[in-house]
């Protein structure tokens, strides 16, 4: 049975798989926990997921099966994305949601698809210049797609496609910015003192991301004899899995550094920060525009389509940040830029200036906004035929057609 606005509308929102899927979608949780909605988050069973959930209030929270495709086995990427799909009819049939908000990545699919079956709005979100090849897919079914960067909507098959920019945590909004503070209307010197940093001494962020860490630790350890000298001091996010290692190189040349595996308060994290070193996943820039953090942007090369890259020179070429590509990148390219940033004010100054061209502060209100007005209006029915489960092979065609 088709929902109803006789109570509050019922938002579910997928956004699980990594951080940059996960975030946005909970700024826009919030907001439309604001506009008085009630709202369920789809997140995957990776570990990012689980850990950076505990923390949200006021909304549910459902764990879907991952359905990431691995060394090209789609029979079991098949098997898995149904497994996904049959979950999220389930939770439909439960409590049937008025609309189905993906966040693009792997968790995407199955609930839009699910959302269709169950009569509700569906939306997608692609915060990257190069669309993932599920909302490539997703994007002819859904009723509207939002996007971070405007040269993405000639890449979407979509009938309607609004650019909002990328949503980005509360936490991190655009505040007044007095003097003593950041650009984030956060003050420094405390963000340091409450991550165990001293208040005074520049600071150095470095940030992988939820995947891909490992190249950029080994290239910022590879860099750190070039800056020993410096009264610097490092904020170092590894992933876990070379969080040790990591740590030992700083203790081993005497730097002072925090150093963590995971960190979810990220409002503290660039809060502190003088500079970045970061990959270019959409919603990491989206909070580094929202900081006006100057970074050096190094790509994760593996990333699909190489949507990083693409990312990262669409600010540069603004002058928004220093882009390095991994495979050119040499410590000593990476220091210099990094002296520049932290030494040179009117370096740091310039690349601030262009980072505010690149904050969407209105983001996260404009996509709840569109969601709860296209509620009101009359529901047009484009439903994907899905393959019963039984027909193995057709449910790898839709896999291998999602992919």
């Amino acid at each position: 049975m088709n929902p109803t606005l006789e109570s509050k509308p019922f938002i579910a929102i997928a956004c699980g798989g990594t951080g940059g899927h996960l975030f946005p979608g909970v700024a826009v949780a919030e907001e439309l926990l604001c506009q008085g909605a009630s709202v369920a988050l789809l997140i995957s069973p990776k570990d990012v997921d689980q850990q950076a959930v505990k923390s949200i209030q006021g909304v549910e929270i459902f764990t879907l099966p991952a359905v990431g495709l691995q060394n090209r086995n789609y029979f079991s990427f098949a098997r898995s994305f149904w497994n996904s799909l049959r979950l999220a009819r389930k939770i439909f049939q439960d409590r049937a949601p008025h609309a189905v908000l993906a966040m693009g990545g792997f968790t995407s699919a199955p609930p839009i698809l699910a959302a269709k079956s169950a009569g509700a709005r569906t939306f997608l979100h692609e915060s990257n210049t190069i669309p993932g090849r599920a909302n490539r897919f997703l994007a002819r079914f859904v009723d509207e797609v939002f996007v971070g960067f405007s040269e993405t909507a000639a890449r979407l098959p979509s009938k309607t496609t609004v650019t909002t920019g990328t949503p980005v945590r509360s936490q991190l909004a655009l505040r007044a910015n007095p003097s003593s503070r950041n650009s984030a209307g956060q003050d420094p010197a405390a963000c340091r003192i409450a991550l165990g940093l001293e208040p005074n001494r520049p600071t150095l962020l470095v940030v992988g991301g939820s995947q891909g860490a490992s190249g950029l630790n080994e290239l910022v350890l590879s860099t750190l004899p070039r800056l020993a000298n410096r009264n610097w001091q490092w904020l170092h996010l590894t992933g876990n899995h070379d969080f040790e290692r990591v740590k030992s190189a700083y203790a081993a040349l005497g730097l002072a550094a925090v150093v963590k595996p995971f960190f979810a308060k990220m409002d503290l994290a660039l809060g502190a920060a003088t500079a970045c070193v970061s990959r270019a996943g959409a919603s990491s820039l989206a909070e580094l525009a929202a900081c006006r953090l100057p970074a050096v942007l190094i790509p994760f090369p593996a990333a699909a389509d190489n949507h990083q890259y693409f990312n990262a020179n669409a600010f540069a070429k603004t002058g928004a940040a220093f882009l390095i590509e991994q495979k050119l990148a040499t410590p000593e390219m990476v220091a210099n830029r990094l002296i520049e940033l932290v030494e040179n004010d009117e370096a740091r100054l310039k690349i601030q200036s262009a980072l505010v061209s690149w904050y969407a502060p209105t983001a996260a209100a404009q996509i709840a906004d569109h969601i709860l007005r296209s509620l009101a209006r009359p529901l047009e029915k484009t439903v994907p035929t899905i393959p019963p489960p039984a027909r193995a092979n057709r449910v790898t065609d839709t896999a291998k057609a999602v992919l």
